[in-house]
């Protein structure tokens, strides 16, 4: 029997030929992971025609002007209406924010929203993410055997960066793998 080990705080890195179009190139950081389930959220898909001004001004949240143009990525196909605040930890809501990994935390609260836009007292780096990716009891563990995806360190340029197009590239580069090489084919030794 194997020993469970969380992956929260790292990130998953898609192989090529994942064969689940919503995931190809993905950079998905793990927030969550317990034997019975995983929650992570993508970090380099950009939601099209959307920024944080657009969203707080739906939620009726004052809005500054540098919410303008401010990225909001999809975090994955899972409930993409419900909305994610991850940031560092040096912002905290007692009752609502999760920490994780090193120095990382999330928070699903309109109090966030308007923390992140707070450059005195809002956390120091933040992205806000509709949707997450989901996995049930298992089914990251046969992914992962299954070689559909990599692990690798979480980094905070990659986390909360807006090169969201070299983020893959980037993040297999972290682990010694250069992305030109990989091929979309399994094989057998």
């Amino acid at each position: 029997m194997s020993q469970f080990q969380s992956l929260a705080g790292r990130l998953l890195v898609a192989m090529p030929g994942i064969g689940d179009p919503r995931f190809e190139h993905a950079v998905i950081l793990i927030c969550a992971h317990e034997d019975d389930h995983a929650m992570g959220l993508r970090l380099d898909r950009p939601a099209n025609g959307v920024d944080l001004k657009a969203v707080l001004n739906r939620l009726d949240i004052a809005s500054p002007d540098t919410a303008q143009g401010r990225i909001v990525l999809v975090g994955g196909p899972v409930e993409r209406e419900r909305g994610f605040v991850l940031h560092t930890d040096d912002w905290i809501s007692p009752d609502a924010t999760l920490p994780f990994g090193e120095g990382l935390a999330m928070t699903g609260t309109r109090e966030a929203l308007t923390a992140m836009t707070d450059p005195e007292t809002g956390p120091g780096r933040s992205v806000l993410l509709l949707g997450y990716a989901g996995w049930g009891e298992g089914q990251l563990e046969d992914e992962l055997a299954e070689n559909v995806w990599l692990t690798a360190d979480a980094d905070l340029d990659i986390i909360f960066d807006t090169d969201h197009d070299s983020k893959w590239s980037r993040a297999l580069a972290g682990i010694g793998v250069d992305a030109a090489r990989l091929s979309a084919q399994g094989g057998r030794a």
